[in-house]
């Protein structure tokens, strides 16, 4: 099953898995905006990772995950709510071609956020970008931040994204002193063509099929994008009638387009004025999808 994340559990042992595989949720990513060979593969293997850490988490609400940088490389978000939905976007300007991670994000900073389905923000940890890869740096922030040991292995391409994640539960004890450095060197084994041509349950059991495994049954995963005409328009009540008006005298209209599914939302001089007064809207709203 495409589209989907597969838990797992090494029985007897506080070891915990997950393998994820993204096809059409990560077409829906590529088909908004025309990124660059370069910062695909960085976006793919984020959103798989993002799908893998979030899936680990009790919480209701989206996890955002946000590396931010001075560079060429200027932005990477991937959102992934606790309802299976994934969006993402990215910034750079003038990527250099062939240019190496840490050439890329050196001095970056990598935050993960969780929001409340309030808007609010419950927890945030951010830590320096560490690393060669994508992997590498959600590695350290693991250790660093929520002091896991996790092994992460990610893998993208333009039609799919891939990843096998694994946590060495803490304050849990293990008969089999070794298992732990044992199946996470297994884990690195994994090929970018098997975490992406493969079945999901069939690359767990290629890994460790000499260990006891119990596979949970896979969680649907898609592409979906929260933006709505009534957060935009929010949003503009917030910036306040002077901005809005400025905007206006300089465009004669104002237009507004999500960095994440590409859709624009625009408004004419009497669509922005019933933002503020509370009036109800004309049928020739030009709201446009």
């Amino acid at each position: 099953m495409s589209d989907s994340i597969r838990r797992f559990l090494f029985e007897g042992a506080p070891i915990r898995g997950e393998i994820v595989q993204l096809d059409a949720t990560w077409r829906a990513v590529l088909e908004r905006h025309a990124y660059p060979p370069l910062l695909q593969t960085l976006l793919g293997e984020m959103m798989a990772a993002s799908a893998l850490l979030s899936a680990t988490l009790k919480f209701d609400g989206a996890m955002l995950m946000q590396v931010q940088g001075t560079g060429a490389l200027q932005l990477l978000v991937v959102e992934c709510t606790s309802a299976g939905t994934l969006r993402a976007t990215a910034k750079w300007d003038g990527l250099p071609e062939n240019a190496g991670f840490a050439e890329l994000l050196r001095g970056a900073r990598c935050a993960i956020t969780l929001i409340q389905p309030d808007g609010s923000q419950s927890y945030q940890g951010v830590v320096e970008v560490v690393g060669d890869s994508v992997a590498e740096m959600l590695m350290h922030y693991m250790q660093h931040s929520e002091q896991i040991e996790t092994s992460l292995t990610v893998s993208a391409d333009g039609t799919r994204a891939g990843g096998l994640l694994l946590q060495r539960l803490p304050e849990a004890a293990d008969d089999d002193v070794d298992r732990w450095d044992r199946v996470r060197m297994l884990a690195g084994t994994v090929e970018a063509s098997e975490l992406l041509g493969l079945a999901p349950a069939d690359v767990v059991r290629r890994l460790f099929h000499e260990e006891d495994i119990r596979l949970f049954e896979p969680q649907p995963l898609a592409f979906r994008c929260s933006c709505s005409k009534a957060r935009v328009e929010s949003m503009l009540t917030m910036l306040g009638p002077e901005e809005v008006e400025s905007v206006l005298a300089e465009r004669g209209h104002v237009e507004v387009t999500c960095d994440f599914c590409n859709r624009t939302y625009r408004f004419d001089p009497v669509d922005a004025a019933q933002l503020f007064t509370g009036g109800t809207r004309s049928p020739g709203s030009t709201t446009r999808h």
